[in-house]
This record gives C-alpha cells, sequence and structure tokens, in this order.
C-alpha cells in the first residue's frame, strides 16, 4: 500500500499534474506489483518562498539517511 506525497512548486497544469500521477502509479505497479486500488498519491503546491521551511527541512534534511535520491541544491 504504497502512498507519494509530492511536493512541487506552483505552476503545473492540471493535465500536467494528473498525467505526473498517473505516470508513477504505474510505475508503482511495474516495480512494486500492487494493484492501482492499493496506490495513493497526494500533489502539493508549495511556493518557493516556503520551500525552506515546509520541505527542505522536515522533509529532506531531517530524513537525508532515508533519501533515494538527493537533491544538488542547499538551500540557505
Amino acid at each position: 500500500m504504497p502512498h507519494i506525497a509530492l511536493k512541487l512548486a506552483p505552476g503545473r497544469s492540471e493535465p500536467q499534474k494528473r498525467e505526473l500521477a498517473a505516470r508513477i502509479v504505474q510505475v508503482l505497479i511495474e516495480v512494486l506489483h500492487v494493484p492501482e486500488e492499493e496506490i495513493s498519491l497526494t500533489i502539493e503546491e508549495v511556493a518557493p518562498k516556503d520551500w525552506t521551511e515546509q520541505v527542505y527541512r522536515p522533509e529532506i534534511l531531517a530524513k537525508w539517511d532515508k533519501l533515494y535520491k538527493t537533491p544538488g541544491y542547499n538551500p540557505t
């Protein structure tokens, strides 16, 4: 039962977000062999000015040892 919580900067259209979600779901089905009905996915837009406090520190920096893809940036 995977759940993906995706956070993005604003600016993507609803069709882009729907396509992204559909593709991520397909990868989960193919790689993890889980049925589609067990998958959930949220997309949350976070303003760039809020990224460090709302995403980078709590979701990236605080969970560095759990990241499978680290970012190539380090906000100040």
